[in-house]
C-alpha cells in the first residue's frame, strides 16, 4: 500500500510541476531547460507527498489543490541541490543519478535557475486556492522553514562553518534540524494548514515534522557512509571527504541508527493525537528511517 501512495504521490506532484513550470521552449528557453533538467532529473518526492498526506490526515481525503503546495515545495528543495551542487559549496558532479545543472549548463546558469525556481514557487504559493488567512500562514511557514534563522540556509551556513572541525552535539543537531529537517516540518504543517487544521493540530504535525526530519538527515549520513554513488544517485563517501559534521562522524554508525529510531518513536505518539488518521503519515516515517534495510 505505501509503495502505491509513494507512486500516486510522485505522478500527482509530476504533473502539478509540468503544469506550473514554464516550459523548455519558452524565452528565455537556456533558464527554463536548466530548472527543468533538475526538478525532473528523478527523486522520491518526499517533500510533497508528506505535505499532500498531512492534508488527507486532517481533512480524511485529499484537499483540492494542495498538490500546488507540494510542487512549490519541491521547486524550493531543487533550488537548494542545485546551489548545494555548486563549487563553491558541496561542489557534486552528480545529483538523482544525473550530471548537476551546473555540470550541463554552466555555473552562472545554475545560479540562475536555483534562483528562479525559488521565486517561482513563491509565486505559486501566492494563488494557492484556500483562504487568504491559510494562504499567509503557509507562505510564512515555508520562507521560515528556508531562511536564515533555524531554516535551510542557516543550516547551510553552520554546516558549511563546521567542515574540518569536530563540532559538538548541539551544533550538530542545530545543523540537521536547521539545513533538512525545517523544509521537511514546513511540508507537512502547511499541508495539514490547507486542510484547516487547528491550532493543536498544527502543532502535533510540528513535533512530527520535526522528528522525521531529524530522523532524515541522520539517515543520509549513514547511507553516505554505507551506499556506493550507484545506490545514491550522487557522490558518495563526499561527506567524510570534506571532513563534514555527520552524526556517524561524531557517533558512529549503531548510535546513529538508535537516535533515528528514537525519533520515530517520537513521530509516532505526535501522530497518535491526529485521531486515527495517521496512518500513512507513520508509515511515511518508518520508510524514511528504514531506508537502508
Amino acid at each position: 500500500m505505501l509503495a502505491e501512495t509513494l507512486e500516486a504521490g510522485r505522478k500527482f506532484t509530476d504533473s502539478a510541476l509540468e503544469r506550473l513550470l514554464p516550459g523548455s521552449d519558452e524565452r528565455p528557453s537556456s533558464i527554463h531547460r536548466a530548472m527543468r533538467h533538475s526538478v525532473f532529473a528523478g527523486g522520491k518526492r518526499i517533500r510533497p507527498i508528506l505535505c499532500i498526506e498531512a492534508g488527507r490526515a486532517i481533512a480524511g481525503g485529499v484537499p483540492d489543490g494542495i498538490e500546488d503546495v507540494g510542487a512549490a515545495l519541491e521547486m524550493l528543495h531543487t533550488y537548494s541541490l542545485i546551489h548545494d551542487d555548486l563549487p563553491a559549496l558541496d561542489n557534486d558532479d552528480l545529483r538523482r543519478g544525473r550530471p548537476t545543472c551546473h555540470k550541463v549548463f554552466g555555473e552562472a546558469t545554475a545560479i540562475l535557475a536555483g534562483d528562479a525556481l525559488q521565486t517561482h514557487a513563491y509565486q505559486v504559493l501566492s494563488q494557492l486556492h484556500c483562504s487568504a488567512e491559510a494562504r499567509v500562514r503557509i507562505i510564512e511557514e515555508i520562507a521560515r522553514g528556508t531562511g536564515t534563522i533555524n531554516g535551510m540556509i542557516g543550516g547551510q551556513v553552520v554546516d558549511l562553518e563546521a567542515e574540518h572541525k569536530k563540532p559538538d552535539n548541539e551544533t550538530l543537531e542545530y545543523i540537521h534540524r536547521s539545513k533538512t529537517a525545517a523544509l521537511i516540518t514546513a511540508s507537512v504543517v502547511s499541508g495539514g494548514i490547507y486542510a484547516g487544521a487547528s491550532d493543536e493540530q498544527v502543532e502535533y504535525l510540528r513535533r512530527y515534522g520535526q522528528a522525521i526530519g531529524l530522523a532524515f538527515q541522520i539517515v543520509d549520513d549513514i547511507l553516505d557512509v554505507t551506499q556506493t554513488s550507484e545506490q545514491l544517485g550522487k557522490t558518495a563517501g563526499k561527506d567524510i571527504a570534506s571532513e563534514k559534521a555527520t552524526y556517524p562522524a561524531l557517533f558512529g554508525i549503531e548510535k546513529s541508527r538508535q537516535k533515528a529510531a528514537s525519533l520515530l518513536h517520537s513521530a509516532s505518539q505526535a501522530l497518535e493525537q491526529i485521531q486515527g488518521r495517521g496512518n500513512v503519515l507513520r508509515a511515511l516515517a518508518q520508510f524514511l528511517i528504514e531506508r537502508e534495510k
